[in-house]
């Protein structure tokens, strides 16, 4: 027969399961109550912001238990747009009309001369019958450069020089028949206006560069940078500089560099203008 002591023992044992448990349920009672008041006493947010905890959960690495990684989403930053650079109109020069032409149509007896420089222009043509050749001097020159521009390792090359009339014609009518008389005097000389039958123009590019013969792009390149900064130094001068179409009356030609000598090249280069703006042309 179970004495009363043990018959007490027993009823204390069988409290302590409701204890425990009554003591976990007003921890956790609690605990809603508190989560519930952080967010307003609001149920649903309460509900949605315990959600959102749960999944910010799932997304950390587990390193050490040898189960799966789960990867976080990879945000992917916005595309930066880079500007399209725009190209600047040029103007088209007036120069008088006929892109500087009109009033001076009739080719003279002899050349145009100042501070002993021939001048060929749209404004100081030369005689249809001028014909000196290349320049021996212009020539000499030419070579004491490309001998230095070896040495910075470019080659140059000097691809037309000397054009007689006739030949200046040929090229000019070919010129109008593809773009247009008034295009083709944007770039291109009519006979007897032409530098080069000067023989002291010297149309220069890089070689084994062919495609920037002629061309603007020619001033880009690390060759064509360097003509410009040094041809002064043996007497060139870039005769259509970027931007002074409406002075020179022809658009900007990175190649085409006239010679007239150090002493006047170092001077024009220095004043930074054109040939019209240091004579007063």
């Amino acid at each position: 027969m179970q004495s009363r002591y043990n018959y007490l023992q027993g009823k204390k044992k069988k409290k302590w399961p409701y204890i425990v448990s009554g003591t976990i349920a007003g921890i956790f009672i609690g605990v809603i109550v508190v989560w519930v008041g952080m967010n307003d006493w609001n149920i649903d947010k309460s509900i949605e912001e315990l959600r959102n905890l749960t999944e910010v959960k799932q997304t950390v690495e587990v390193g050490k238990t040898g189960e799966s990684i789960v990867e976080k989403p990879i945000v992917e930053e916005p595309v930066q747009e880079i500007p399209v650079k725009e190209v600047p109109v040029v103007e088209e020069v007036d120069m008088s009309g006929a892109n500087g032409y009109i009033g001076h149509e009739i080719l003279p007896e002899e050349p145009t001369v100042k501070e002993d420089i021939v001048i060929a222009s749209k404004k100081y043509p030369l005689p249809s019958t001028y014909a000196p050749g290349e320049s021996k001097e212009a020539r000499a020159a030419f070579q004491e450069m490309t001998a230095e521009a070896t040495l910075s390792g470019y080659e140059l090359v000097a691809f037309s020089t000397y054009r007689s009339f006739d030949y200046q014609t040929q090229l000019y009518d070919r010129y109008v028949t593809n773009d247009g008389q008034e295009a083709a005097d944007r770039y291109s000389a009519r006979p007897g206006y032409s530098e080069h039958q000067t023989g002291l123009a010297f149309d220069i590019g890089e070689q084994h560069f062919e495609q920037h013969f002629a061309r603007e792009s020619f001033g880009e390149t690390e060759a064509g940078k360097w003509v410009a900064a040094n041809a002064h130094r043996y007497g060139f001068i870039m005769r259509y500089p970027n931007g002074a179409e409406k002075i020179t009356g022809y658009m900007y030609e990175p190649w085409h560099f006239r010679y007239v000598g150090e002493e006047l090249a170092l001077k024009v280069y220095e004043a930074n203008v054109t040939l019209e703006e240091f004579l007063d042309l």
